[in-house]
């Protein structure tokens, strides 16, 4: 007979549990059976002594057995969907999805909302006015059969046991293990039904993996792990040191997508947001090679079909825009406040860290889950890594809903920058591709 003290012990001492153990100790979490001291027990003889592939694997699929898992067996198509793991204006899925249907792929996307420095693309979606992100299931699959493209918040049930096992690890100082973050994030992308996967796993100072060693461990297993469980799996190692755009807060975030979409944009955005979109091209069985994929997708942003089907989504689950506006319709903040450099110099440094955590003073993430966020709330960047910049010259601007929030914001920001007199090489954006 199966004992919780057991599977304590045993991976206290090293030892590797089975899937008959993995899948009882699951079912405990999700059914509440299992206390909370005795789930931290485990989590933390886990962050010191590890899990396998084969472990973490099995951790990942109960979890997505815990509790709802999508049937996308009747959308036309292979369905595809891309995880980020979070980062500094990483709106990347806001322009991926609409791309990706222009091809005709199927994107059937359950999302999640923000929480701490890094955004979350159910909180860009909800900035534009009149946006449903809850459907029915039903609903949701109609949509990505006429439309190609849905995203969709997270259901109640979906991977419970999971939900549970994080909260916990956020209070015992036992998220940063590899296997558990692995099988966390693969436990949602599966139970998300999908049967290709992208994952884009950032790299730097605004990510949770601030080394690339780390990033390729954590890429290798989550690879590893949907491929056990039968998926098409790619994870493309991202560059997250400075934030990605320029733009960081909701309403601002979705006008920078809009803008790449149009035919303008930032060229970091453009060359990820292609990269991720053809290799969920290739997964999504329209072309054999990855460099067809990528001039194709290219082909839809230059023609203007992919900011058709991202009106064409966004009009199905209710929203409006207004395309001839530059603020696309969307709520802006009452206050603009420019940030100016003390110095003159290049920017050899922007970190993504802090530009992150001043964006959230201001409202634009949450500390808490249920904290409210103002979608209009954010930091635009004038100079990045590289750029010359004199002194008094403004490197960026705050936007704010209240002035009391602008001092902390303003701090930050300078903070962030580094400026010195020689001029940084310049750094690739896509680190690493594990297949």
């Amino acid at each position: 007979m199966i004992s919780v003290q057991d599977l304590i012990r045993k991976k206290r001492n090293g030892r590797v549990l089975n899937r008959e153990e993995i899948e009882y100790l699951v079912r405990g979490i999700s059914s509440g059976e299992i206390p909370d001291y005795q789930i931290s027990a485990w989590a933390m003889a886990v962050f010191f002594q590890g899990m396998d592939e084969r472990e973490t694997r099995d951790l990942a699929v109960a979890m997505a057995n815990s509790g709802d898992v999508a049937d996308l067996s009747s959308v036309q198509g292979v369905t595809v969907d891309k995880h980020s793991t979070g980062g500094v204006g990483d709106k990347t899925t806001l322009v991926v999805i609409p791309l990706v249907a222009a091809a005709g792929i199927p994107v059937a996307k359950m999302s999640g909302r923000g929480l701490g420095h890094t955004g979350g693309t159910i909180d860009k979606f909800e900035s534009i006015p009149g946006m449903k992100v809850e459907k029915e299931f039903t609903d949701f699959i109609d949509q990505v059969n006429s439309v190609k493209a849905a995203v969709i918040s997270q259901t109640g049930n979906l991977v419970p046991a999971d939900k549970r096992l994080y909260a916990i690890r956020d209070v015992t100082a036992t998220v940063d293990s590899i296997p558990l973050i692995a099988s966390s994030i693969m436990s949602k992308k599966l139970a998300s039904g999908a049967e290709g996967i992208v994952l884009d796993v950032k790299v730097g100072s605004g990510a949770f993996m601030k080394s690339r060693e780390q990033a390729l461990q954590l890429a290798e297993i989550m690879v590893a792990i949907g491929k056990g469980a039968g998926r098409q799996v790619v994870a493309v190692l991202t560059d997250m040191s400075q934030p990605l755009g320029f733009k960081i807060g909701n309403s601002l975030e979705v006008i920078e997508a809009i803008d790449l979409l149009a035919g303008g944009g930032p060229a970091d955005l453009l060359e990820i947001s292609l990269e991720l979109a053809a290799r969920m091209m290739v997964l999504g069985e329209k072309f054999d090679q990855v460099e067809e994929a990528r001039d194709y997708a290219a082909e839809l942003l230059n023609s203007g079909k992919a900011l058709d089907k991202f009106t064409e989504m966004i009009t199905a689950q209710g929203g409006s825009l207004q395309l001839n506006r530059a603020d696309r319709g969307l709520r802006m903040a009452a206050i603009q406040q420019p940030v100016q450099s003390e110095i003159s110099g290049y920017v050899n440094r922007l970190d993504a860290y802090e530009v992150g955590h001043a964006a959230m003073s201001l409202g634009a993430g949450r500390e808490q889950v249920n904290d409210k966020i103002d979608h209009a709330a954010g930091i635009e960047l004038l100079k990045k890594r590289g750029d010359y910049v004199q002194a008094g010259e403004k490197i960026a601007v705050i936007h704010a809903s209240q002035e009391k929030h602008l001092g902390n914001a303003e701090a930050g920001i300078k903070a962030a920058y580094e400026i010195g007199p020689a001029k940084p090489e310049s750094t690739p954006l896509i680190l690493d591709i594990v297949t």
